[in-house]
Formats: C-alpha cells, structure tokens, sequence
C-alpha cells in the first residue's frame, strides 16, 4: 500500500499553563519573625512549528490532532522558583502555509529548512508571595496562579517546493516522465487523472548539480474555478521555479495537443496571472507514436517563437538527456526565491481596542478584555488576601465605574472570564 499525500491538516495547539507561585513563610530557629519565603511558578513551554526538508506530507497530524507543551513548574518554599516547562517542537514540510483557523490570518509561510514560528505562547509562572511584601504587609499570604497559555486550532496547507513542476492534461505523459528522469516511482496507468497526489523526485545530472522535479496531477478546464481537484493541484505549481508543459504530441486519445497547451495555460492564467511569467519549455513527449511528428511541425509553428520545444518519448527515453540539462542550466541562472510573491496576503491590521469592555446579555454584566481575564485567572479566590488585590485592582482599571455607568446595582449578577458573582457596593 502507497503512503497517501497529505497537504492539509487541522489541529488544536496549545502552550504549556504557568506555574503558580507559592506562599510559603522563613521558619528559622533563630528567626523570630520570618518573612515571606514563597518563590515564583515557572513559565510554561511555547508550542512552535519547525519546517524539516525532510518531510514531504502532513500525513502524522491525520493521526494526533491535539499538541501541548510542557507546563511550569510550581514555586516552592524557601524561595524556590519552579522549573520552565520546555518547549514542543513540531516539525512540518518546508512549503507550509500555516493559518488561524477561526480567523483565516495568515500566521507563517514556512518555506525554508530549518524556519519556525512560534504558534502558542506559554503563560507566565505566578508569583510567589515574596513578592508582594511592603511596608505595610510585611508577611503577605497571597500569591498569583499561573497565566493561562495560549490555544488555538491551525490550518496547515502543504504547497510543494520543487524547482520543475510538470504541467500537462492526464495521460499526457507526466508520470512516465518523472520515473525515467529520477528516482520517483509513481503508479502508472492509462485513465484520466491517473495521479491524484503530486509525486516528487529529485533528478541528478552528471556535472553533480540535481533539482527536485514534481510530477503535479492532470488539469482540467475549469480548474482554475475549484473544477474536478482544481485548486487541490493548482496550489501547488506557485512554488515551482520552472515549468514544464507535457503534452500528448500524438494525440492519441484523439486530442489535440495545441489546443491542450492553449486551454492549460488559459487554468494558471485564470488561476494566477503571475504564474504566466514563470520560464516555461514545453516537452513534445509521445514522439514515438504514429502522427506525433506532423502535430510537432504544428507546435513548432505556433509556439517556438515564444517557447523552447523538446521532442520526446518518455517510454523510451529519446530525447529526456538534452531536456535534463536544459532545465539543469536554467535552474542555475534563477535566484533561489522568486521576487515577488506569488499570491500576496492582505496585511493584517492591529486595531486599537480598549483594555475591557462591559455589555449586558440576559441581564448579566459581563466584563471582557485579554487582560483582566488573565488577571482573574491568575488570581486565588480561595484567599481572602487574593481577592481583596483584585478588588482594588477593578477600582484601579475603572471597570468598577465602567460597571456603575452601564447600570449595575447591588445585588446583580456580574461575569468576568469564568468567574460570576454578585456586585456589592
């Protein structure tokens, strides 16, 4: 059984949760007022996402989908800070385009070996009670909870780094070209859309260069428009450096090979119009067969003027040596990344929004902001210490006005993260 391509996954992320601080007193023989002693929680492990060069599908996030990194440890007494919890590291393909999932931004496009991205942070360790001590609480019994890493679902979509990408209608040749040139040993079979996952291989040419050659699944018209597996394969000849058209010079299956080479290029026009200034050679395969030489005089003149032509038969490997190495040499005087991007993303704008913001549903206040939801989750409310510091922080922040000026009275319900009481004056 073949290993299936997979270029698409989904899965949940997560920091690893800060440690929580401890509270903790000196208790020394000689010390008779010993004060505070509680060291802070450690810092939870970020989640990032590694490209590996040596990976070439997303197939291992088909099987686990949930991903959490380490947690910090907590403080402990004497002072101790608790451990940073470590990172986890995922590897994923060079060539992954990695977004929110609920918000569809663009997170990283991790195109080089070795580049990553941190895709979850760990939350802060709470501090211990050491450091709350002042002069007018010199023996403090609170400490913070650990911050709340952060969570996400991701889309990850592989788009296949490959210097040639073989372009051309099924059975035109693409599959059998691929396996004579390389070391790619795709499945090979006369129906349509013979391939329906991208094969890769890499071709190496006697001077010692190589490039990696993609054999990428059959076009239909309307591709460019999500027809048949369209965007599926589209997706990936943007990251090829030089194309190359395969066509059935033969017509064997009573095509026409011109109007094939006309009707692709009009799907990556339509798709993506940059991708008509990638070089492009065409590859005149079938020339074995009974009338390809007349349809190849055809070829020749509509399109030498514009296109480089190379007669060939990948069955029996006329003419593939003089094809290698012109690709070899064209490949050698490309910069190794494209200019201009091919499908620019729309720049994704930081608003200003205020710290909190109060609203009222179901006659329930209720309080949201990133911060104060972080600081209700850090906080002990089983400590009296603890909560009397987060009632003076609301005073602080104005979220207790912000409350009296939406309407609160005594005795109604308020709710801040996942925390719900009633107001008191």
């Amino acid at each position: 059984m073949s290993l299936m391509f997979y270029d698409q996954a989904k899965i949940f992320v997560k920091g690893g949760d800060g440690g929580n601080g401890c509270v903790a007193m000196r208790r020394e023989k000689y010390v008779p007022e010993g004060g505070p002693w509680g060291g802070d929680g450690g810092r939870g492990g970020d989640l990032i996402l590694r490209a590996d060069e040596g990976l070439r599908t997303l197939v291992d996030f088909r099987y686990k989908r949930h991903h959490k990194a380490e947690r910090g440890r907590h403080g402990e007494g004497k002072n101790r800070h608790g451990a940073s919890g470590d990172d986890l590291v995922l590897l994923v393909p060079a060539g992954t385009v990695i977004r929110d999932e609920e918000t569809g931004a663009l997170i990283a496009d991790l195109v080089r070996h070795g580049q990553e991205v941190v895709v979850a942070r760990g939350g802060r360790g709470g501090r211990g009670n050491a450091h709350f001590a002042n002069a007018h609480n010199k023996a403090p019994t609170h400490a913070e909870k650990g911050e709340p890493a952060e969570e996400r679902w991701l889309t990850m979509e592989l788009k296949l780094l490959a210097d040639v990408g073989l372009l051309g209608f099924p059975n035109a040749g693409k599959s059998t070209l691929i396996s004579r040139v390389s070391a790619a040993k795709p499945k090979i079979a006369a129906y349509p859309f013979t391939t329906i996952v991208p094969n890769l291989g890499v071709v190496r040419v006697e001077d010692g260069s190589s490039f990696v050659m993609a054999d990428i699944p059959g076009l239909i018209e309307g591709a460019h428009a999500g027809a048949g597996l369209g965007h599926e394969f589209l997706r990936h000849v943007e990251r090829t450096r030089v194309l190359v058209h395969v066509l059935d010079t033969a017509g064997s299956e009573g095509r026409d090979p011109l109007e094939d080479f006309r009707a692709t290029n009009r799907e990556l026009e339509l798709y993506n119009p940059l991708l008509s200034r990638r070089p492009m050679v065409v590859a005149a395969n079938k020339m074995d067969l009974p009338g390809a030489a007349e349809n190849l005089q055809k070829l020749k003149a509509a399109l030498s003027s514009v296109y480089e032509i190379y007669p060939v038969s990948a069955v029996t490997g006329a003419g593939l040596e003089p094809l290698v190495y012109r690709l070899a040499g064209l490949i050698a005087t490309l910069p190794e990344e494209a200019e201009e991007e091919l499908a620019p993303e729309s720049p994704v704008l930081h608003r200003y929004e205020p710290q909190f913001r109060v609203t009222r549903e179901n006659g329930i206040f209720i309080v949201a902001g990133k911060d104060i939801e972080r600081r209700i989750a850090m906080t002990n409310m089983d400590n009296e210490e603890s909560v009397e510091r987060l009632q003076r922080l609301l005073q602080r922040s104005g979220i207790v006005a912000a409350l009296v000026g939406a309407g609160v009275k005594e005795g109604d319900t308020v709710q801040i993260g996942p925390i719900i009481f009633e107001y008191a004056e």
